[in-house]
């Protein structure tokens, strides 16, 4: 292969992130672009370097990124403080309030035209979710939303100037909110926010900055992924009426549609991608890694690898569970998985519950994610109305 081995914003990725990447996993599974990074698209390379911290460090960004920007026992640390946030029964107890959100969101969608997936459902609930966990006012959900327009365009752009600007704009957000609470001192909500300003890390409070990274990692990142993870599992329902209608039957509450959820986004999975750092000289693919070079884990062409998934199309939830890496793998695995997997369960439970059918609406045809995003931008749909359960 030649020095530059692709490029990751030709035509060809463009026009088809999957098929590209498909392809560049069978031609050149380790590739070098022309900023010299190198794109692992096996599953085995990628979860090799997934599960190797030490050599492959994701120590990436040059600003604070509390745990995603951390390797070690720095990591393990924060992890340690993170994750009780995001524990089975921490996220079980949400369930409520979710499907309370879920339902009153979909019965105020229009049954006499199209509804847009990504925005009028996804992006609306993911936000109203996120507010609900964090204690934010539901006053702040237009500017939530136009945020996050914001910074989809910043993204598309590429342009770092862009997206450190909306990344200054959020961050002056949760800014506003830390400080409230101080303000209100004994007075302020007892929440997760209010909460996190308690915590203390290596025997000393948190900075502001490491709390607003946090808040940041929480909803900034998931706003978005749990807006075009809806987009892709009602696209999914549309174009598959007897899959829609075996889930419909099957009721609430059923881990049946939360492993249909996570196949589904395996075959079309919305986050292409994460970055490592090379620590060390490393041999990958037959390729030489030098240190300091930047990887990129393709966690699309990953999940799509027919050498360990069979057919990438195929709809196979029980076999491919355990291999699925929509979420990561690791020790930098999400740590939000379950919050997430609630959400998206509880969504789309509440919309199958609400329509006696999901259709592509006529006449506008769904539109795909620009990279480095995955997914769809928009998926234009009807709902139709369940008996009894008239949404509008």
């Amino acid at each position: 292969m030649s020095e530059t081995d692709w490029s990751p914003t030709s035509e060809a990725v463009a026009a088809d992130q999957r098929a590209a990447y498909d392809a560049m996993r069978e031609r050149c599974p380790v590739a070098r672009d022309g900023t010299g990074a190198w794109t692992l698209f096996r599953h085995d390379d990628v979860v090799a370097a997934a599960l190797d911290p030490a050599t492959f460090s994701s120590r990436v960004s040059r600003h604070l990124n509390v745990p995603n920007g951390m390797d070690g026992e720095e990591h393990a640390r924060f992890r340690a403080l993170i994750d009780p946030y995001l524990a089975p029964g921490a996220v079980a107890r949400l369930e409520p309030r979710f499907r309370g959100l879920a339902a009153r969101l979909v019965a105020s969608l229009p049954g006499d035209r199209s509804v847009e997936a990504v925005s009028e459902l996804g992006a609306r609930f993911a936000v109203r979710a996120q507010s609900a966990w964090l204690g934010w006012p539901a006053e702040l959900e237009d500017t939530l939303l136009g945020w996050m327009d914001d910074n989809l365009e910043a993204t598309r752009s590429r342009r770092l100037s862009r997206t450190a600007a909306v990344a200054e704009r959020f961050d002056a957000i949760v800014r506003s909110l830390i400080e409230a609470r101080r303000r209100a001192g004994a007075d302020a909500p007892d929440d997760v926010t209010t909460q996190l300003l308690g915590e203390r890390i290596d025997g000393r409070p948190l900075s502001d900055e490491e709390v607003i990274s946090i808040l940041r990692n929480w909803t900034a990142g998931d706003l978005g992924s749990i807006a075009a993870c809806i987009g892709v599992v009602v696209h999914r329902l549309a174009v598959d009426a007897g899959l829609q209608e075996r889930l419909r039957g099957s009721g609430r509450g059923g881990d049946e549609l939360e492993a249909e959820i996570d196949e589904i986004l395996r075959i079309d999975d919305p986050f292409v991608s994460n970055r490592r750092l090379a620590t060390v000289d490393v041999e990958v693919g037959g390729r030489t890694v030098r240190a300091g070079e930047r990887v990129v884990l393709n966690w699309t062409a990953a999940n799509r690898d027919p050498r360990v998934m069979g057919d990438p199309d195929s709809r196979r939830p029980a076999e491919n569970a355990l291999r699925n890496v929509v979420y990561g793998i690791g020790v930098h695995e999400c740590p939000g998985r379950g919050l997430a997997t609630l959400e998206l369960r509880v969504a789309i439970e509440e919309l199958l519950a609400a329509t006696s059918a999901i259709e592509l609406a006529p006449g506008a045809d769904p539109v795909r994610e620009a990279p480095p995003r995955g997914g769809y931008r928009t998926v234009p749909v009807m709902l139709r109305p369940g008996p009894g359960r008239p949404t509008g």
